[in-house]
């Protein structure tokens, strides 16, 4: 990997300014600008472009998005790039439809994507504490973890034929927030998936 797309997914609220995720992003392009990596940065807040968007995907390596988790997803405003970038690169750019076709019944649902060999990271911000994950005693998440709940996010990149990298989650940031801890946990993170440049 050379290239890094990282998207910063988050919306601005009166309650909710993005620090934290302007943070990590911040981090996110330091950590590999200074391991080698070229970088490109989309914010929700930028007038990006739905052609210069595709362009970036296609040019990236992997892409590391960088988001809060707002009511169990994304905001609504990566929701949207999602369903305007997404879609019109499905002219072949990030993929050529669902991959199935009339002549090949062999052909799976989800398999038309062109990115193969592309990676992609999540980073996510969570209000939830950590122990309600992966735990079936507590009752609202059932035992699922923060992958689990963001499958239909990692299913998006796979449809696009990319590969998951492993996902950080800074968790109960909002109620109990130990940032510099997270801060530096994310910083390790992001040296064991994107190591120094040779």
């Amino acid at each position: 990997m050379k290239n890094v797309l990282v998207i910063n997914a988050h919306e601005e609220f009166e309650f909710s300014k993005g620090g934290l995720n302007r943070t990590m992003t911040d981090i996110a392009v330091e950590h590999l600008q200074q391991s080698g990596y070229e970088t490109q940065v989309t914010t929700m807040k930028d007038d990006w472009a739905i052609d210069a968007e595709i362009e970036k995907h296609i040019w990236a390596d992997a892409v590391v998005l960088q988001s809060p988790v707002n009511w169990m997803g994304v905001p609504w405003s990566f929701k949207k790039y999602m369903d305007l970038v997404y879609t019109y690169g499905g002219d072949g750019r990030l993929y050529t439809g669902d991959g199935r076709t009339r002549q090949d019944p062999s052909k799976q649902y989800g398999s038309g994507g062109t990115l193969n060999g592309k990676k992609y990271m999540i980073s996510l911000t969570f209000n939830a504490p950590r122990e309600s994950f992966g735990d079936p005693n507590q009752v609202f998440f059932e035992g699922k973890t923060a992958d689990d709940l963001f499958w239909p996010m990692h299913l998006t990149f796979r449809f696009m034929a990319m590969e998951p990298l492993p996902t950080f989650v800074a968790y109960d940031v909002m109620k109990n927030p130990d940032i510099e801890a997270d801060l530096a946990k994310y910083r390790e993170h992001l040296a064991e998936v994107f190591p120094k440049q040779a």
